[in-house]
């Protein structure tokens, strides 16, 4: 009975996407479907960023990774919060002076066609994963707490929900997806609050006492000071700084909707609120992981295989169990959905904008409007193809600590973007072009092997695999564990490569 409700709630959540979709998109053509024309509200945008900032991964792993790592995750959302002021006040003024579609065009004014192609290359296959990773993570929750009730595959699941992603983002591309941003934010912060305060209540206490009692429980350990340690907080502060430097600030996804914005001061106000008011939010979902790890150990909730609900699992387990109304199943479902959708409908919005910009040049062809528009959508689909058979890889991969994932993936994929324009804005050298490529692979290739001889461990239980390096990885590390700067030493790599292959002239665009 409470799956029928949840799996009504769902049609009727994506019938209200489709029809503000029909509204929104309304004579769009591509200059709506890749920048929104320009002009729109900077509060709309910057409330809508928060669910594409978030995602369902945050919505599901930060509060299950509290019993393991207490609130050590709010160092990294403090370097967070630095990028974006970065962001503010150094990338965007540049984007809008050079009044720029794709930000990737800014390397081939900067250095040559090639870097312009190389930087779209490393955001089309950093986002692709990351975005599947993310929905790949939501739907197995699906199919798990919901689906499966219906016996419905999970192939089935995986297809309907990318076709209804599809449907919505097809036309109106960012012009569309800033209002249905904004209403999936709403949803998914209204259900944090919501299932916050069912569970505080669950344990007959308010969230002063929640917070006694989490700290009581020693699961609000903030700083980490073991500098070998991952977790060790200047790694996880500097190394959130340039997490969101990259992710946000050189992500074709998150700029295009800042740049759709009319003007810089009112872009740059969008990134300030948003960057505060994510903090908050934060700290609500691991205020949210503290509550939710207490109550399990009271009031133990088992999945369908007997074991302890834990990690990613932890929170759906509790929403979706017999102890809670069928009402906050169906909020925790809703609010998942909204946290899923940003990352995913922006994900493919924006993949098929830096495509058919960065690669096919669509914007500098000779065809008319009715054909970019048909290219345009071929590129959407494919990409929609690709998304699905991506997370059909996850699905055999069986990975459920994706947050983990992404960070690592991401540290070894964005750093050639915080090289390539850490060089391009700091520097007047010119590149010798046939090294742009050797450049760029150096340092994923190195910060990857770091990783994997640094925490053998990791990739061993990930591969299930012996790979005999433990011996190796003390001698060498004694210790050490890389983290979230991974990304910063992968970009300072990247760095000194270009800087090796370059010239002192100037080029003709500095």
């Amino acid at each position: 009975m409470i799956s029928g409700s949840i799996l009504i709630a769902i049609f009727g959540y994506f019938v209200l996407l489709l029809g503000v979709a029909f509204y929104t998109s309304r004579n769009a053509d591509s200059e709506s479907f890749f920048i929104g024309n320009r002009n729109s509200n900077w509060l709309l945008v910057a409330f809508g960023m928060i669910g594409t900032s978030l995602s369902g991964v945050t919505f599901v792993s930060v509060p299950g990774d509290v019993g393991k790592n207490g609130f050590t995750y709010f160092q990294l959302v403090l370097g967070y919060w630095l990028g974006y002021w970065v962001v503010a006040f150094v990338l965007l003024p540049l984007y809008y002076k050079l009044h720029l579609t794709s930000i990737y065009s800014f390397l081939g004014k900067r250095m040559g066609e090639k870097a312009h192609k190389i930087g779209a290359f490393f955001f089309i296959l950093s986002r692709t994963v990351g975005a599947t990773a993310r929905l790949y993570l939501v739907v197995s929750i699906l199919d798990v707490f919901v689906f499966s009730a219906f016996h419905i595959p999970f192939w089935l699941s995986a297809v309907v929900i990318l076709i209804l992603i599809l449907l919505y983002t097809f036309q109106g591309g960012v012009k569309t997806i800033i209002i249905t941003d904004t209403l999936q934010t709403t949803g998914m912060l209204l259900g944090l609050v919501l299932c916050l305060v069912a569970v505080v209540k669950a344990l007959n206490t308010d969230f002063i006492g929640a917070w006694q009692i989490a700290s009581e429980n020693q699961l609000t350990q903030f700083w980490v000071t073991d500098v070998s340690k991952p977790g060790f907080f200047l790694k996880q502060v500097l190394g959130g700084m340039f997490i969101t430097i990259t992710m946000t600030g050189l992500d074709q996804e998150m700029m295009q909707k800042n740049i759709s914005v009319k003007t810089l001061k009112d872009s740059q106000k969008n990134m300030m609120l948003m960057s505060a008011v994510l903090v908050g939010v934060n700290a609500l979902f691991l205020l949210l992981g503290a509550v939710l790890h207490i109550y399990q150990a009271k009031n133990p909730v088992l999945l369908g295989n007997g074991t302890m609900a834990a990690g990613d699992d932890l929170f759906p387990a509790l929403a979706l169990s017999e102890a809670f109304s069928g009402g906050l199943g169906i909020v925790f479902v809703i609010a998942l959905i909204s946290a899923l959708f940003p990352s995913v409908d922006g994900a493919l919005t924006s993949l098929t904008s830096s495509y058919c910009i960065d690669v096919l040049n669509i914007q500098e062809t000779r065809a008319d409007e009715a054909a970019r528009k048909r290219k345009r959508m071929r590129v959407h689909l494919v990409f929609a193809v690709v998304f699905l058979l991506m997370v059909f890889l996850f699905r055999y991969i069986n990975d459920k600590s994706i947050i983990q994932f992404i960070i690592k993936f991401a540290g070894i994929t964005y750093g050639p973007l915080l090289g390539l324009f850490a060089f391009g804005i700091f520097t007047n050298r010119k590149v010798r072009e046939s090294f742009l490529w050797p450049a760029c692979l150096l340092g994923p290739v190195m910060v990857f092997l770091f990783d994997l001889l640094s925490n053998p461990v990791y990739y061993e239980e990930k591969l299930h695999v012996s790979l005999g390096l433990n011996s190796l990885s003390e001698s060498l590390f004694n210790g050490y564990t890389m983290g979230p700067e991974l990304i910063t030493i992968n970009g300072i790599i990247v760095f000194a490569g270009l800087w090796l292959f370059s010239d002192r002239t100037k080029t003709a665009n500095s």
